[in-house]
């Protein structure tokens, strides 16, 4: 076969360029069946279970000695038996190797430990090729999307399959459909009616009851149900939370999203009442395209609220005439905006609209979901940049647009999107095109110190409208009286100084760039707010915090550099840091210094104390105003907000606080959330605040609540800064405060410029014309576009996609970023840019994974030309190669998983009929036999048999393994074990030894069990022998003829040949004298089920007497037992009428032998108890010839031989498989004892009895070393995928369905063994049956698709405890390999999977002095020396940590590799120390001990969780919390021992289970150090051992104390509660996705149902918390629940035969493929 296989690689590897053989047409259907046929025959050849030993090729048949003929003297002439057998036996003197070793019996000298040693040998150096042909992921993907009920597959070994699988792997699904199930017989279809044969045995059938037929499932129809309900509450609950979305909800507002709190201060309806000038102003926009200019808070939104009403009007009218559909834009400059303005709109409009930003990833969208977006809605709001891509790619052009609003309109200029959207599409289109309306909004149309005039001139111009402000003057802001503005001047400030602390710091960190800016800030800081702010802002900027930020900048700059510096640089600078926090943390800081008399101080600067001067005036008492001071930097913003909490500065009623920007800049910038600038400006809404230190952005943008007190601390530089600013006071009696500098000439300018052209601005807008046209102004769009003209443009001829020189580089950035790349990596276009000719040249260079390798730009004068014109020609190359789209999208896009929504499970209830075997090929090798070999059978305890017995002996033609010792059940509590001990030597035959063996196994058939069978010894599958009683065997050395009982063969030989012909004429048992009578075995000749014991002669009782009383009753419908003689004849009456006794011969007493024992089982039924003595005459019978102690073991042989058949049907599949396995172990995986065995801890149905062990522990084992082998194997194939990946396609490799799909390929299910000892099964098959009943095992079952996917994990499960004393898991890598059947495990021994692992550029880097301590540490706590200690930092960094600060991935990768294997060590810890316990026990107490709970508390335990990197305050908060109570909990236990008279070391060791849950980033943060270690150390298993026994093992010495565990989870509480309290079979729990539209993870919301009632639902990050949190909230609403008004509440009417689909229901609450 393996010839074969070759074969196919090999002409497979030359079909790829050819293909001629899959698709040949040259070779027909005949030929392939021949190929297949031999294939067939090849297997066929494997004649023998052996483990590393060739099979033993049988020789050709020879021709059979002619037939002895009856009489023939000759035959049996002297010299004698013994002397002929050893003249004529060829005896090999070398001893075969032993297949096997077996276990010590008695009289057998064997060494035990021989079988051992082997299978701890190493498995095969060269790998065998798999059974079947590996399959890449796609393949993998297509077998599991198929429908799982088309039965069993064609035979795996199909030549044709094999060849074409090579030559085509796409196409196998189409040219070799899979064929139908085959309809079989069950095991109990009728054998035809009975014949009446008298002679055949009246054997019961009680152990073959037929089987109930099963209820037609409705799981289909359930389901499709629970989803129709489940969508239809998900569309309820969005309604709802639309509707609702602004309501105040009764959670604490400082854990809601920012979208809800912009919501929350944005809520209000602006368009009730409109002022004069606001509709005066939308009058005019309705007209013609305007830029309303109006003052910060005057209601410039309000006009486009009424606008777009407007528009909508029109739109709606237009569709109603059939008009294409057009949609309106509100264009914003941030992201914050978007979140705004889409609330006031949603508050004040009722059409449809959504939100886009680009940080919710729209930019790679395609043109399908932008229709729908656009088809499904009247207005969007998005970011400026959002529009101008889709409008560059093609999805939306400006005649689909009839409204464009351009929020801040002042940045319409140069390269902002807001002006290449009018330059590249609206002043590009031709003349015919009908454009949208423009309405632009801004304070100020000026923002920056130029030309007023001409500024406000070329807006108009850039953006096709006209400035437009109100008519009446008195409404704009502009003309302030004095009264309301004033001007504080404070005392010219002193020359810069250099404090202590800034001394200090200078001289010892002035080279270490990152606190370059800080060192700058704190000098100049001395002289504009003193030196205590210039010394606090050090605290601030080397809190822990940003020491980690900085720490990790430093890092990132070095990796930068193209010329790399000595790593003691960086090791140099980050001590730096950490000397320079620790300065800080030793400083003696002063306190603020402030005199209110005279307003004076000593460490503050003049321009602070006029500030505290003011501020305490305003806030001295209750007030409710609020005030707004502007700062330049952040630092100012912070430094303030903390000096005015100090007592003696601030006031008891003024409440400081900090509004900075969000976008990060250097280090140390101190920027915040997005979200948390909502919550301090709510704060300040609400009054918590009432004193804000802004920068720029509470200028412009964000709409701060009004306030009656605006400050300048640090002077506007602008118009529109100050117009801006000065609009956030809008109460009537506001006071907007100039700080200026007395003397200071540059502010008193600055102050007179702003007046000057705030004039000039408003002269300009009054002087504007009713009727001013575009053309009367003096730009156009050509003088905007005269430097572009060189620029070329690119459009696509089929949509029309737009690449410009500038957008080119976004184009070529998304590329390059779809390329294939680990997620923690950032890849980027790199441009090399030089000078020729004196012009700039620049080459694009694309990364090693791009198909292009970049292009050259033309010569541009300017360095940015340069780069825009080498991103515009690569962009050309890769749309001719059709690597851009015709939208210019990359065709790399960004998939998640094939199957990542995939339900992957199996169902454990559907029941298909398979094929079964019911006999060993061993059985099935033909021919007449020249070599036998002898397997001795005998009991170890013979005595418990209670009567006499002797070995016998099993001859096969080929040598049988070693197969296990098992037990007999005589009742009464008798028992044995049965050893079988094979001889290795060969032992050729002739024909007179043939004939011999032959008789005696056909005598046996005939009188024990009631069987003849015509003689053909090429049919026999064995031979039976007596073995003489008390031999001594050397099981290498001893040859079979010297341990076989010879007389007892020639006895039954010289009776066979005497009285063959008649035996029922051999009446020479009259003239014997009477102890000729004892101890006989004597059968009944026409009734087969009678056997007796004879005792001996009776002279008590003649023939005629009646039957003694309490006599062994006569069964059937023989009832004329008048007499003993009567009683002793089974003839019926005609019969009996033709046939006399002698009335006068000896009666014999005997004892009746019953048959109906199942030997295998220990179970004494009602047969014991009925008597056996009765008194017969024996001219009616038939003594046999067989001495009754080899009758007594004869009686056992059904049994031992069925054990043995089952054992080798066990071993041909793991030999299908190539794995030796120990066959004990082996049919234990493959034994299925009841139609539920896979449903752990519920009663068995059809139990069969005295089957063994079943598989389910060895099931669970396997299936955790299978969940670890592909995890160890896919982390090393695919080193950059993410967690989600290795989850997704792990799943589709240990999924039942898989497994199930695979082992139906390999015809596993033909030895999975379900039925158990049956006394008409277990004869041999293939002879032509002469007398009794036709007798046949059924070869078929029904198996569950998880039975069959159960049965391969339990043969994982026991290749790995094969070798389990010396911990060789390569048998277990084989088992994984053969049964995944993927590319993605192949290996077949644990050592290769270190040789798939490629250390990662990251790991070999050379490691810090902070990574190498960090590992020092590490290994205070364990003893474990980290080789790469970039490993160790791996495993403490959180995903939230940027990869960009230490070029090191977080740990989510090790995580997912170290659950595995923590997983393995908990189970191993289980299995073996509990031996007794069933799975649903050790699953339960599993959980305790994987748990986030108990890692968790370990972690802390550990002290991890110091170590951890992270960028994350919430977590962090978590973190210190939670080790505070897992702290307090593990004291109080240690107290509690203490008190107990312990030592604290003896305390609880479940203190942790009543402490809460713990952020998972801790029980994340012990599964990546697990598989840190065991990469680390390459590869050794021993490791992780190490770790569970120094740090685990502990805590779970006495399992009994987590018993309830288990039960206290909320999904084994739901589970138990519905399926057994409930009896309910008709709920599910439901899962939907909940995408979020601000561009956030996904969350998942589970749904609990109860006959189509939505019980509870909960929501979270990820399907399982979310199932968890949902099943939690049933039990507490179900919890407690009498039975009876569950049944009324939910209108349950479940019967027990429903209950078969609660096992779909829990499928589906504890998981699907992820």
């Amino acid at each position: 076969m393996l010839e074969l296989d070759k074969a196919a690689d090999h002409e497979s590897e030359a079909d790829k360029a050819t293909n001629t053989l899959a698709h040949s047409p040259s070779t027909n259907d005949s030929e392939w069946e021949e190929i297949n046929s031999m294939s067939t025959s090849a297997l066929d050849l494997t004649s023998s279970i052996v483990f590393n030993f060739p099979p033993t090729v049988m020789p050709p048949p020879m021709v059979d000695d002619p037939p002895v003929e009856e009489g023939d003297a000759s035959s049996m002439a002297s010299p004698t038996l013994q002397e002929k057998l050893l003249m004529e036996t060829t005896v090999t003197n070398e001893a075969v190797p032993p297949p096997s070793t077996p276990s010590p019996i008695p009289i057998l000298q064997a060494d035990k430990q021989q079988y051992i040693n082997k299978m701890a040998a190493p498995a095969h150096s060269s790998p065998q090729a798999t059974t079947l042909a590996t399959r890449n992921t796609d393949q993998v993907i297509a077998d599991l999307k198929r429908p799982s009920d088309s039965g069993p597959a064609d035979s795996p070994f199909s030549l044709k399959r094999r060849l074409t699988s090579y030559a085509s792997t796409r196409s196998e699904s189409t040219l070799f459909s899979l064929p139908e199930a085959p309809i079989y017989l069950g095991a109990n279809a009728p054998l035809g009616p009975d014949d009446g044969d008298e002679d055949e045995p009246n054997e019961s059938s009680d152990e073959e009851e037929a089987r109930p037929t099963a209820k037609p499932r409705k799981i289909t129809e359930r389901k499709r149900r629970h989803n129709a309900v489940a969508d239809s509450y998900m569309h309820v609950r969005t309604q709802k939370q639309l509707k609702e979305g602004n309501r105040v909800r009764p959670e604490d507002e400082a854990q809601q999203s920012a979208r809800w709190l912009v919501n929350q201060s944005e809520n209000r309806e602006i368009i009730s009442s409109p002022r004069e000038y606001q509709v005066e102003l939308f009058e005019k926009a309705k007209e013609k395209n305007i830029i309303a200019v109006l003052d910060t808070g005057s209601g410039k939104t309000l006009i486009a609220v009424l606008l777009l009403r407007h528009i909508f009007t029109q739109e709606l009218e237009d569709r109603a005439m059939g008009k294409p559909k057009r949609i309106s834009f509100f264009l914003v400059d941030s992201v914050q905006l978007v979140f705004q303005q889409h609330a006031v709109l949603k508050a004040n409009l009722d059409q449809p609209m959504n939100m886009f930003c680009g940080d919710m990833g729209c930019d790679l969208w395609s043109k399908k979901l932008w229709e729908k977006h656009f088809a499904d809605n009247m207005v969007i709001v998005c970011t400026a940049e959002v529009l101008r891509q889709c409008l560059h790619h093609s999805f939306i052009s400006m005649e689909q647009i009839n409204l464009l609003i351009f929020d801040e309109a002042h940045h319409a200029k140069k390269d902002h999107a807001y002006a290449r959207i009018i330059k590249d599409f609206y002043a590009q289109q031709e003349i015919h095109v009908i454009l949208p309306k423009i309405f632009g909004m801004t304070a100020s149309p000026v923002d920056a110190r130029v030309d007023v005039k001409k500024a406000a001139a070329e807006l108009e111009a850039i953006l096709h409208c006209q400035i437009a402000t109100a008519a009446d003057s008195s409404l704009l802001q502009y003309t302030v009286t004095s009264k309301q503005e004033q001007l504080a001047k404070y005392a010219a400030l002193g020359p810069k100084f250099e404090t202590l602390l800034y001394k200090e710091m200078y001289a010892r960190f002035k080279s270490n760039s990152v606190l370059n800016k800080p060192l700058l800030y704190a000098y100049e800081a001395t002289r504009e707010l003193g030196s205590w702010c210039s010394d606090h802002i050090w605290p601030f900027v080397l809190s822990e915090e940003e020491t980690k930020k900085l720490q990790a900048t430093t890092e990132r700059k070095y990796h930068a550099k193209k010329v790399q510096e000595p790593l003691a640089v960086l090791e140099m600078h980050k001590e730096q840091l950490r000397e320079s926090r620790q300065i800080v943390q030793t400083h003696t800081f002063e306190p603020p210094n402030y005199d209110p008399q005279t307003h004076t101080s000593t460490n503050l600067s003049s321009k602070v104390t006029t500030l505290i001067t003011y501020l305490k005036e305003r806030f001295e008492r209750p007030t409710d105003d609020k005030c707004i001071v502007f700062v330049r930097q952040r630092y100012t913003a912070r430094l303030l907000a903390n000096l005015f909490t100090h007592p003696h500065i601030g006031t008891p009623y003024l409440f400081a606080g900090a509004l900075v920007g969000t976008r990060s800049g250097d280090a140390g910038d101190l920027n915040v959330s997005f979200r948390q600038q909502v919550l301090t400006m709510m704060n300040f809404r609400k009054g918590k605040l009432n004193c804000l230190f802004a920068t720029s952005v509470a200028e412009e943008g964000l709409d701060i609540p009004d306030c009656n007190l605006v400050i300048r601390f640090d002077l506007y530089t602008t118009l529109i800064q100050y117009i801006q600013s000065r609009g956030r006071a809008r109460h009537t009696n506001s006071r907007y405060i100039h700080m200026c500098e007395d003397g200071n000439q540059e502010h008193h300018q600055i102050i007179r410029e702003v007046r000057l052209n705030e004039n000039i601005l408003k002269r300009f807008c009054n002087a504007l014309p009713e009727d001013r046209l575009l053309t009367g102004n003096s730009f156009d769009m050509d003088h905007f576009l005269a430097k572009e003209r060189t620029h070329r443009v690119f459009k696509h001829p089929v949509t029309g996609a737009k690449l410009t020189y500038k957008m080119s580089l976004a184009v070529l950035a998304n590329f390059v970023d779809s390329l294939p790349h680990s997620q923690d990596t950032n890849i980027q276009p790199e441009y090399v840019v030089t000078v020729q000719n004196k012009q700039f040249l620049c080459e694009a260079i694309l990364p090693e994974s791009s198909p292009l390798r970049g292009a050259v730009g033309r010569p541009a004068n300017t360095k940015q030309v340069a780069k825009c014109s080498a991103a515009f020609e690569t962009c050309l190359k890769l749309v001719e190669f059709k690597y851009l789209d015709e939208y210019l999208l990359p065709i790399f896009t960004k998939q998640l998983p094939v199957m990542r929504n995939a339900l992957l499970a199996v169902d454990s209830k559907k029941r298909e009929s398979y094929d079964m075997k019911t006999k060993p090929s061993l059985w099935s090798v033909g021919g007449v036999p020249e070599v036998l070999y002898l397997t001795i059978m005998a009991l170890e305890t013979p005595e418990a048999l209670d009567r006499p017995c002797q070995p016998m002996g099993l001859l096969t033609k080929s040598p049988l393994p070693q197969l296990p010792s098992f037990y007999l059940h005589f009742g009464a509590g008798r028992h044995s074990q049965v050893l079988t001990t094979p001889l290795a030597r060969e032992w050729r035959v002739n024909s007179e030894f043939r004939q011999l063996i032959n008789t005696f196994t056909l005598c046996i058939f005939d009188d024990v069990f009631s069987k003849g069978y015509e003689s053909d010894l090429s049919k026999m599958p064995y031979f039976l022998v007596p073995i003489e009683l008390g031999a001594k065997v050397d099981i290498n050395h001893t040859h079979p003829d010297q341990v076989i009982a010879w007389h007892i063969l020639q006895s039954i030989q010289d009776h066979h040949t005497k009285w063959s012909d008649n035996p029922w004429d051999n009446k020479s048992w009259q003239t014997e004298p009477d102890e000729f009578f004892r101890d006989k075995f004597v059968v009944d000749p026409f009734d087969g089920s009678r056997k007796l014991w004879t005792v001996g002669v009776t002279q008590e009782h003649k023939p005629l007497h009646a039957v003694p009383p309490n006599s062994a009753p006569r069964k059937g419908t023989r009832k004329n037992n008048d007499n003993i003689m009567e009683y002793s004849c089974s003839l019926w009456a005609k019969a009996r009428s033709r046939r006399t006794f002698d009335a006068e011969q000896r009666v014999v007493e005997a004892e009746f032998i019953p048959l109906r024992r199942n030997l295998l089982d220990d179970f004494d039924g009602p047969e014991e108890e009925t008597p056996k003595k009765c008194f017969v005459i024996l001219e009616p019978l038939k003594i046999s010839p067989l001495p009754t102690p080899v009758v007594a073991m004869a009686y056992c042989f059904p049994a031992i031989i069925h054990r043995m058949e089952s054992y080798l049907i066990a071993l041909e599949a793991c030999e299908l498989l190539h794995l030796e396995i120990r066959p004990e172990l082996a049919l234990e995986a493959v034994t299925k004892d009841s139609d539920n065995t896979e449903d752990h801890g519920d009663e068995q149905i059809n139990f069969q009895r005295g089957m063994g062990t079943n598989y389910e522990r060895l099931e669970f084992l396997g299936d955790c070393f299978l969940k670890m082998a592909t995890s160890i194997s896919l982390f090393g194939i695919h080193p950059d995928n993410d967690e989600y990946s290795y989850h997704v396609d792990r799943m589709m490799l240990i999924c039942n369905k898989n497994l199930k799909n695979n082992a139906i390929k390999l015809k596993l299910y033909e030895y999975i063994r379900s039925q158990s000892f049956n006394r008409r099964a277990w004869y041999p098959e293939g002879l032509a049956l002469t007398k009794g009943k036709t007798a046949t095992a059924p070869n078929s079952h029904k198996l569950g698709d998880k039975s069959i996917a159960d049965v391969c994990e339990a043969l994982i499960g026991a290749a790995l405890l094969t070798c389990h004393e010396t911990g060789d898991m390569d048998r277990a890598c084989r088992a994984v390999t053969e049964l995944v059947s993927s590319e993605n495990h192949q290996v077949t021994a644990f050592a290769d999977y270190y040789k798939l692992y490629k250390k990662p550029k990251y790991q070999l880097a050379t490691s810090t002095e902070m990574q190498k301590d960090l590992a020092s540490q590490l290994e205070k706590v364990h003893p474990y020396h980290f080789r790469y200690p970039r490993l160790a930092r791996s495993a403490f960094t959180h995903p939230s940590y940027p990869f960009s600060y230490e070029h090191v991935p977080s740990y989510q990768r090790l995580e997912f590799l170290g659950d595995s294997l923590l997983d393995m060590a908990c189970v191993n810890f289980l299995f073996h120390s509990f031996p007794s316990k069933d799975p649903q026990w050790l699953t339960e107490h599993k959980m305790a001990m994987v748990s986030n709970q108990f890692l968790g508390a370990l972690c802390v335990h550990l002290g991890f969780h110091s170590h951890l990197l992270l960028f994350n305050l919430g977590i962090q908060k978590q973190i210190t919390d939670y080790v505070t109570d897992i702290n307090e909990a593990l004291k109080q236990a240690e107290d509690d021992a203490v008190r107990a008279g312990k030592s604290r070391s003896e305390c609880s060791a479940d203190y942790w289970t009543s402490v809460r849950q713990p952020p998972k980033c801790l029980p994340d943060i012990i599964e990546a150090y697990i598989a840190a270690i065991f990469v680390d150390s390459e590869y050794d298993y021993s490791e992780v051992d190490k770790f569970f026994d120094m740090h685990i093992k502990w805590y779970f010495k006495d399992m009994s104390i987590y018993d309830t565990f288990a039960n206290k989870h909320p999904t084994t509480f739901l589970t138990k509660f519905l399926q057994i309290n409930m009896g309910c079979a008709d709920w599910s729990v439901m899962t939907r996705e909940v995408k979020k539209v601000d561009g956030s993870k996904p969350s998942v919301v589970a749904i609990v149902l109860i006959h189509g009632q939505v019980v509870a639902e909960a929501e979270a990050e990820s399907s399982r918390y979310a199932k968890v949190a949902a099943a939690k909230n049933a039990q507490h609403l179900l919890s407690g629940l009498p039975l009876q008004e569950f049944r009324e509440k939910y209108e349950c009417e479940c019967r027990p035969e429903d209950e078969d689909e609660i096992e779909i229901a829990k499928e589906e609450l504890h998981g699907t493929a992820i």
